[in-house]
């Protein structure tokens, strides 16, 4: 593992302009065969799940599925109940006629007035399968919008799924807009601080950037081996910047360092291998921690979390190539540009102190070195001193000596105290609850939904409907399956958790082996009584009807079922994905660094950090408080999507830290240092790129907060804290507490199996590094000696 980032630095830094060339025309080819290939979007059977799932492909084989509908809605413009007959019945022929013109239309109802007589109402099935619907809206908005300039003095607007689809997409992409208008500029003054160089500094963002560009070409190929439900852009897009600017700042970061030691005595390709063998190791340790974790999202046998997974793989393994291929190229090109400018301004300065020196040599002057030198013998020790003091006893920055000094002198209550305030931030997360997003969850600033809730107002046995599909083994069934099926409309009318007012339908196949019943229900999908209603149909007034029918399989499905089912799955999958999830990082830690105490304390330090974050979602979201704060309705839960996918994607990130800090540590006692001097000089060393690092992936996943979907809300805010607490609570005192209590014993397998002393026994993370190091030859052409 170490030998692979050190051979591509050092092809990369001797073929600088090949490997640079090599890269873009990469991504030129991967962003060329996306397009050429096109995404294959996940359908309809791609999204079941549960008995829901079971009915929806029963009534597909009848070809009864549910189709993309539209529901055009006509009222008087001056907000009055009372609806002019005759011009609401002229625009109803007018968009009826529009409509069934339309190649995407099937059929168009007849028009529906309301109960209070103030709206009128539309209803218009599209053709194709449901989720085509929201690719085929855009001509039916245009028509509606016709008639409603056709007919000034009424209001005619139009909603659906389809029409709902389109205006949350429309909103994601507008939101993502502005995460990047947020998150660029930020990452760029970031990393402008941290390196104090534009070119540097521009380095991550655009290794990030085309590393993203990338990822995007290759999942649309991947989609026709996995089908994209829609979310794998937007995990690309997440994910890609947070590590593609981390795993470019660990390697930049290294270099400097290694540059600094050697004092211009090492070429810039002898360099960039130096900080391969370091960095570079790190970087592909954890970004296979990364992959691996998320790969267990596959487990989840769910279209949405294999879309997930496939993005989040596709960029961070296209990321770890970046940062070992093209960016020692990009540094020894950088590199050597800076190394010819210091060597004009050395020789500038030399030609002026020769002439000065000169010059004071005929005057009889002692020169200004010769006066200096006495001064600086004699105050040598003191600015020893001072620098030891400036940057802290183990090299640290005195920001990070002081946040490491409650671990340093008191360990045991550092420990403590931290450990109390994780779980007590976790504490909320006990009372987690889980709801599937929907139409009822999405941003009120959509146009299709604000119609959508006119719609309910006016029409409430539409807001949500239960659909029984009954599946007979033979035509001779078919009559009873009617009868049963009668039977259990007249049941649900006379049920207040059913729509009175409206009559159940029946939908037989033309084979009449497939029947379907379709129960309106007066409440939203995600309301309790909506949940109830479907209990009552699936335990009692389904058993009670065709309990008596024999030969016969079936199954309820509907808006509520979806929404049920679909967390039920979640539910059932979790303790599956979490406990492969616990001991992939374990043994993903265990052979990066070869200690069951690390690892263990890796996995717990994990829990601990995802659990906090996990808490404080629930804290901030599941109730009403911070409504006004963060701009979101509260749904009363948490999208059942989220703990899961934050569970995995925080595991993998924390990896990112982790094996950067326990590298560091590692490094230093396998040159020999003491357990408690390698804590503190790993710790101490490695926390201003880990504090970079954290600021960059707070700042990404944080912007997704001001997005509108309450879903892509809760995860940037449960990222960006799980991050922060992992790179300040978790690795600057929970962390260095628990290895300096431990000592030796956390490290007992490392050091039986390397017996060295201080300053004798490289690592083999150096070794072959070094070794190429001394043979590598400077700018000039000579051979540059390795004192570093």
């Amino acid at each position: 593992m170490t030998s692979l980032p050190v051979r591509a630095a050092r092809w990369s830094a001797r073929h600088a302009w090949a490997a640079i060339a090599g890269w873009f025309a990469f991504v030129i080819l991967c962003l060329g065969v996306g397009i050429a290939v096109g995404t294959n979007q996940a359908t309809s059977v791609d999204f079941r799940v549960g008995e829901a799932g079971r009915a929806e492909a029963m009534a597909a084989e009848g070809g009864l599925e549910r189709r993309p509908t539209e529901q055009i809605l006509i009222r008087s413009r001056d907000g009055g109940r009372a609806l002019d007959t005759d011009r609401a019945g002229a625009a109803a022929r007018d968009l009826t006629a529009r409509m069934r013109a339309l190649p995407e239309v099937d059929t168009v109802a007849e028009p529906v007035r309301s109960r209070d007589g103030g709206v009128l109402m539309v209803s218009v099935v599209m053709h194709g399968p449901e989720l085509e619907g929201r690719k085929n809206v855009v001509p039916l908005l245009e028509q509606t919008a016709a008639v409603g300039a056709a007919h000034p003095d009424l209001i005619v607007e139009e909603t659906g799924s389809p029409a709902i689809s389109k205006g949350v997409n429309d909103q994601r992409d507008e939101d993502l807009a502005l995460s990047e208008r947020i998150t660029l500029p930020v990452t760029l003054i970031t990393l402008l601080l941290v390196f104090g160089s534009v070119v540097m500094a521009a380095v991550p963002l655009l290794l990030a950037l085309s590393s993203i560009a990338a990822a995007l070409g290759l999942s649309m190929a991947a989609s026709h081996f996995l089908p994209d439900a829609g979310v794998g852009t937007n995990m690309i897009l997440l994910v890609g910047l947070a590590v593609g600017v981390d795993y470019t700042l660990f390697y930049l970061k290294r270099e400097r360092e290694e540059r600094a030691r050697a004092r211009g005595t090492l070429s810039s390709e002898a360099l960039v291998e130096l900080a391969a063998a370091t960095a570079g190791r790190a970087i592909v340790v954890s970004g296979l921690a990364v992959i691996v974790s998320t790969a267990t999202l596959y487990l989840a046998t769910d279209v949405i979390f294999s879309s997930l997974a496939t993005g989040t793989i596709l960029v961070v393994a296209v990321a770890v190539v970046s940062s070992l291929t093209v960016l020692p190229a990009l540094l020894v090109k950088i590199g050597r540009r800076a190394e010819r400018r210091a060597a004009h301004t050395a020789e500038r300065r030399a030609r002026r102190v020769g002439r000065r020196t000169e010059r004071r040599a005929r005057r009889g002057k002692p020169t200004r070195a010769a006066r200096r030198g006495a001064g600086d013998r004699a105050h040598g020790a003191a600015g020893a001193h001072g620098q030891d003091r400036a940057h802290g006893e183990d090299g640290t920055g005195w920001l990070t000596g002081a946040l490491l000094k409650p671990a340093r002198t008191r360990p045991v209550l550092t420990l403590c105290l931290s450990v109390l305030l994780l779980l007590g931030l976790a504490a909320p997360a006990l009372g987690l609850k889980l709801v599937d997003p929907g139409r009822d969850t999405f941003s009120r600033d959509i146009p299709a939904v604000q119609v959508y809730d006119r719609l309910n107002a006016a029409f409430p046995e539409l807001s949500s409907q239960h659909r029984v599909t009954v599946r007979a083994a033979g035509p001779d069934r078919t009559a009873d399956v009617h009868r049963a099926l009668t039977d259990l409309g007249r049941r649900t009318q006379g049920d207040p958790l059913f729509a009175a007012h409206a009559e159940p339908r029946i939908l037989t196949s033309a084979d009449g082996l497939i029947s379907v019943l379709e129960v309106a229900v007066p409440y939203t999908a995600t309301s309790k009584e909506a949940g109830d209603s479907l209990t009552r149909l699936r335990q009692v007034h389904l058993p009670a009807a065709l309990g008596r029918v024999t030969g016969i399989d079936s199954a309820v499905s509907g808006d509520v079922a979806r929404g049920r089912d679909y967390v039920d799955h979640e539910n059932a999958k979790l303790p599956l994905v979490l406990g492969f999830l616990l001991l992939v990082t374990f043994l993903m830690t265990l052979w990066a660094f070869r200690s069951v105490v690390v690892a263990l304390i890796g996995v717990v330090l994990n829990l601990l950090s995802a659990g906090a974050a996990l808490g404080a979602l629930v804290a901030v979201f599941q109730g009403t408080w911070a409504e006004g704060v963060l701009g979101f309705d509260s749904l009363g839960a948490i999208a059942s999507r989220v703990p899961l996918f934050l569970f995995v994607i925080l595991f993998g990130l924390s990896m990112d830290y982790q094996v950067f800090v326990v590298s560091r540590i590692k490094e230093a006692m396998d040159g020999g240092m003491t357990a408690r001097r390698a804590v503190l000089d790993g710790i101490g060393r490695s926390a201003k790129v880990v504090t970079s690092a954290a600021i960059v992936m707070v700042t990404v996943f944080g912007a997704f907060v001001a997005l509108h979907l309450t879903e892509m809300k809760q995860m940037g805010f449960c990222l960006a804290l799980a991050v922060l607490l992992d790179a300040v609570v978790v690795r600057l005192m929970v962390l260095p507490a628990l290895l300096l209590l431990l000592g030796e014993r956390a490290w007992s397998p490392l050091r039986r199996s390397r017996r060295t002393t201080p300053g004798t026994a490289p690592t083999e993370a150096t070794t072959e590094a070094t070794t190429a190091a001394r043979t590598t030859t400077g700018p000039t052409g000579r051979a540059v000696r390795n004192v570093g």
